[in-house]
């Protein structure tokens, strides 16, 4: 496959890339091995005491690992590697853990395996994949979301989880974690992404008998709408899906709602609303779906026709650029550096704040530009 050309982004991206450098190393010298998740005023607080299995814990750890690898500093690698050994508290405790173990030991574990060789790693990121296969449900085929009575519950998200079965297949020579994997994708194409290429966030299964039942409002405002954060999962998860697999129509899912995406996007100057199908007003905006969209985009572009590239390469760029230009905090002196990610549509705490996973999918796309990233996922 031809590689994309990206001289002309980098100058652009070499000068945030700097600006990054300054602002993580004051912020990891801050922060430490505290596990953020939205700062107030200015300052994270410690995650790690009152929520170890919030499904965000693992990004503060992956920011680092994707610094150390950038920039060969032993201080990032030293800091993620405390951060990993704090959630051990929340591997060790099965029924706090759902399907978010990829987000959390992909980005702690794994990424220190990959990096590093460590044993103690990769035995961590092995639990955590049986974990997450420990979740499927063989009657509908799919990956179970959450805890308590919500057994038939599959969700968009799940499909950035994956890549942790497909990794542990890989590590062990067991075809099963990537089987459980490929059929829980297959399921979320048959019953999450709509023919335009909007996506439903959660879908409803009978646990028993595998049929459909319904698909409600999750995160965005309503059933039917088109929350960008999913829409920006499954551009990223159904690319990696084909990485993996080599299947072709996970290849077409992420093209038809990367389309889909692009095309809303560009309405609000590429800046993504919270939700593309919300009423007119009030005006909600998500930062963290336009990073997580841009790093799926550049992700399509390393896989498609040299005649396709540059379609989904100055999308992400667009979306990294117009990010930056308005939503941007590069004060040294206090944390987070995307502001205005949205969590849920309906919850004002966390509607347009700084997020940690958006700083996470900011750096990644940064980083993606400049060839200086390596898959986390």
């Amino acid at each position: 496959m031809e590689k994309l050309d990206k001289r002309e982004y980098c100058g652009w991206a070499e000068e945030i890339y700097q600006k990054i450098c300054v602002k993580m190393k004051a912020q990891a010298q801050r922060v430490g091995t505290d596990i953020p998740y939205i700062p107030e005023n200015g300052r994270y607080k410690d995650m790690g005491n009152e929520g170890i299995h919030w499904w965000t814990n693992g990004f503060w750890p992956g920011i680092l690992w994707q610094m150390y690898h950038a920039t060969n500093e032993e201080f990032y690698k030293e800091t993620a590697r405390g951060v990993e050994k704090r959630l051990d508290q929340a591997l060790n405790h099965y029924s706090g853990l759902d399907h978010d173990v990829g987000f959390i030991w992909l980005h702690a574990s794994v990424a220190d395996y990959r990096l590093t060789g460590d044993e103690e790693a990769k035995e961590r990121g092995l639990k955590a994949a049986g974990v997450l296969a420990s979740r499927y449900n063989p009657a509908g085929q799919y990956l179970s979301a959450w805890n308590g009575n919500r057994p038939g519950h599959m969700i968009i998200d799940c499909l950035m989880n994956t890549p942790l079965l497909y990794w542990a297949s890989r590590e062990t020579e067991d075809p099963r974690f990537a089987l459980i994997a490929e059929r829980h994708t297959d399921t979320a194409l048959k019953y999450i992404v709509r023919e335009d290429g909007s996506c439903n966030h959660i879908v409803i299964l009978d646990p028993v008998t595998g049929e459909f039942t319904d698909n409600p409002g999750g995160q965005g405002y309503g059933k039917g709408s088109s929350w960008s954060r999913g829409q920006a999962w499954a551009v990223y998860g159904f690319v990696l899906g084909y990485k993996y697999t080599g299947k072709i129509e996970y290849l077409e899912a992420s093209k038809r709602v990367a389309h889909y995406f692009l095309a809303n996007a560009a309405i609000t100057d590429y800046v993504p609303l919270l939700d593309f199908r919300a009423p007119k007003e009030p005006v909600y905006y998500d930062t963290t779906a336009g990073a997580i969209a841009a790093c799926g985009l550049l992700a399509l572009a390393e896989v498609v026709d040299i005649f396709e590239k540059r379609l989904y390469a100055e999308g992400a760029l667009k979306i990294l650029k117009a990010i930056e230009k308005k939503h941007c905090n590069w004060n040294p002196e206090e944390d987070s550096i995307v502001d205005f990610g949205s969590a849920k549509y309906h919850r004002e705490e966390d509607r347009e704040v700084p997020i940690i996973y958006g700083d996470y999918f900011f750096i990644e796309g940064i980083l993606r530009l400049l060839e200086k990233s390596f898959l986390i996922w």
